[in-house]
């Protein structure tokens, strides 16, 4: 008879097989590697960006600074992510909600494929729609508004071509409908069934059932799915390089200029050598840190609504 198969004891008395401690160490192992991945990324942007953020402002693209050259970019960047955000985040939960608790079975089926194919469409793809067939047909809706609302900083001076903040903001609000509606859905689809029948046995109508019951469940998964889809539009690069033509800063939304900074480090970065190099990589470490603080914050607040669990 084969002997069998060592066993070691933890300190609390259970009994561990081979096979549990190599997958624990395994587990282990990855979480260590993916924290060392990360300190390296970081280790390597602080050291490459040094040259850029310690040269004298007459140096630096612009000559006034490294801080007044990537502020522009930074607002390009953060603007054109929050407007995606707005735009698509109801949209997908709204898809999300009618996929799951809406449509019939197959008809929701069939728009869940077509949701998640968007995700497979390579982002070039949505560049050269967006910049070909989208750009052009929002002009006369950007006419009307710097006709109409001219006044606001925003909406003034419109540009001929469509190439604007604007117009790939509501590319990359498309492009994040895949993450946000696919992870909504599922979250909603994982209610407790008896949550859902209790409310509407009290008389709640199907839209009462589903704010009091559904949406509250699912509020910490759907704040997750924002965050990767806001992780998604904060780093895009091709078609917002694509989409946009390049000039000077401005705050117009529906003018030629503005860029974000993986568009400016797409465009530059083949090209640039010395203190120029530097400085896109600092613009890298730039957007680095502020994606770390998005990711934080969502997880503090999925962490401040963890106190809720439909099993309870």
């Amino acid at each position: 008879m084969n002997a069998p198969a060592p066993t070691k004891r933890s300190r609390t008395g259970t009994v561990r097989r081979p096979g549990d401690l190599a997958f624990s160490g395994a587990s282990l192992g990855s979480a260590v590697l993916i924290l060392l991945i990360l300190a390296g990324v970081a280790f390597f942007l602080v050291m490459e960006a040094l040259p850029a953020l310690t040269a004298p402002g007459e140096e630096i693209s612009g000559g006034e600074g490294f801080f007044h050259y990537v502020w522009p970019l930074v607002f390009g960047t953060v603007v054109a992510s929050l407007i995606a955000m707005l735009l698509g985040t109801p949209v997908a939960i709204g898809i999300a909600l009618f996929v799951s608790h809406y449509a019939p079975r197959r008809l929701g089926s069939a728009i869940g494929f077509v949701i998640d194919l968007l995700a497979a469409v390579p982002s070039v793809v949505f560049g050269m729609w967006g910049m070909a067939v989208f750009a052009p047909r929002l002009v006369p809706l950007y006419d009307w508004l710097d006709e109409h609302a001219g006044w606001v900083p925003f909406f003034g001076d419109a540009s001929a071509t469509g190439r604007t903040l604007m117009t790939a903001s509501i590319v990359l609000a498309v492009m994040i409908l895949p993450i946000v509606t696919s992870v909504s859905r599922e979250v909603f689809l994982q209610t407790p069934r008896l949550h859902e029948e209790a409310a509407l046995a009290l008389g709640a109508t199907k839209w009462e059932m589903i704010r009091t019951a559904v949406l509250p469940f699912g509020m910490p998964g759907v704040i997750g799915g924002t965050m990767l889809g806001l992780g998604r539009a904060l780093g895009e690069t091709m078609a917002v390089a694509i989409i946009l033509s390049t000039g000077p800063f401005t705050w117009n939304l529906l003018g030629s200029g503005n860029s974000t900074i993986p568009a400016e480090i797409a465009l530059n970065f083949p090209e640039a050598s010395g203190l120029r190099l530097s400085e896109l990589i600092a613009a890298g470490l730039v957007l680095f840190v502020i994606t770390l603080a998005v990711n934080l914050f969502a997880r503090w607040i999925v962490d401040r609504r963890a106190e809720f669990s439909g099993a309870n």
